[in-house]
């Protein structure tokens, strides 16, 4: 996939392959062992897991200490009494997604203000701007993720079909780039499809939202989930109710991995790259703190997911093999594909 969307601010992207540290710089790094803290809206997501990883191993390539982690459980409040108190502690650089704009944006100024270097995943907080306010924003394009989700969708789509969107009832840049691009493929591509959508505020809304959705709209032929762990809730709530939807979603968790390899409801994924894009924040932290130059938005390209290619292409994700389940499932299902087409 290549990069399609903008930046918060309308920035073109520098894709995260160019920001590299030379020898000479990596050297200076090592030598200043910098101090860093992570900032997440939740650590338990294998995204997030993924996001830390690639960010602590570069940090620890070049002997910058990874000195907490603050899980926020989606809660504006903790980020804002997080950040607060990392203000007042020594250290380096904060990398944080912040979660929503308006409300958290005072608390992540005021670590600026602090002397301290602060990174932005994913989103920049209402009023922020590069250079003055944060280094940069680090983000895979979630643009065309919503692009490569809709064209996905769009093959389980009948004529004069509907579908579904799943959003996210939180102001947050990602997922609404996700859900505008979405819609503007559909409206370009498949004008017929008729569009309804459902919002949750909190995860456990996202399997009743899907099931309002459907009970709102007979004949409902697909459904787009912004990420991965509300479109397993999505799943889990239409399967109790015996019905079976055309899921597409991004990120390839564990969870929605395996629903592929079993041919489930999940049908493709526009897929981040959370340890390439931890260690490109790593990268981007590490240049801000030796006072280099860095772009205002990093980005990098996703990866459309199918269930034909899903053990090659959580390889290329996770930087791992694939679990002995997914492999087995995979393998099941094409034994039987091949026993149907000789009877």
């Amino acid at each position: 996939m290549s990069i399609a969307g903008l930046g918060p601010h309308g920035e073109r992207a520098v894709p995260a392959d160019q920001i590299q540290l030379s020898e000479t710089d990596a050297i200076n790094a090592r030598a200043r062992r910098f101090s860093v803290a992570v900032v997440l809206h939740t650590t338990t997501s294998d995204w997030s897991k993924q996001e830390l990883a690639g960010i602590a191993a570069t940090l620890g390539l070049h002997s910058a200490a990874l000195v907490e982690v603050v899980d926020c459980n989606f809660d504006v409040d903790l980020q804002i009494a997080a950040l607060a108190r990392l203000a007042r502690r020594p250290v380096d650089a904060v990398i944080s997604i912040p979660i929503g704009n308006a409300r958290v944006a005072a608390a992540h100024s005021a670590l600026t203000q602090s002397g301290c270097k602060l990174v932005l995943l994913d989103n920049a907080p209402t009023g922020m701007l590069p250079g003055a306010d944060y280094a940069s924003v680090v983000s895979t394009d979630n643009f065309g993720l919503g692009q490569s989700c809709a064209s996905m969708l769009s093959a389980h789509i009948p004529a004069n079909g509907a579908a579904g969107i799943l959003g996210y009832g939180i102001d947050f840049f990602a997922t609404h780039e996700r859900e505008i691009a979405f819609r503007k493929w559909m409206a370009t591509h498949r004008p017929d499809v008729t569009l309804v959508r459902e919002r949750f505020a909190e995860l456990e809304g996202a399997g009743p939202a899907a099931l309002a959705m459907v009970d709102k709209t007979p004949g409902l032929s697909g459904i787009f989930a912004v990420w991965d762990v509300p479109a397993m809730k999505a799943v889990r709530a239409l399967a109790e109710q015996g019905i079976d939807i055309p899921i597409t979603t991004v990120d390839l968790g564990n969870e929605v991995a395996l629903d592929m390899a079993r041919h489930g409801m999940i049908k493709g994924v526009g897929a981040q790259l959370p340890y390439d894009q931890g260690s490109a924040a790593a990268r981007v932290t590490l240049a801000a703190l030796l006072g280099l130059p860095v772009p205002p938005w990093v980005a990098l390209a996703g990866r459309e997911v199918t269930p034909g290619d899903v053990i090659e292409a959580y390889q290329v994700i996770w930087h791992l093999p694939a679990p002995r389940a997914i492999i087995d499932s995979v393998q099941t299902m094409a034994s039987a594909k091949t026993s149907d087409a000789t009877q």
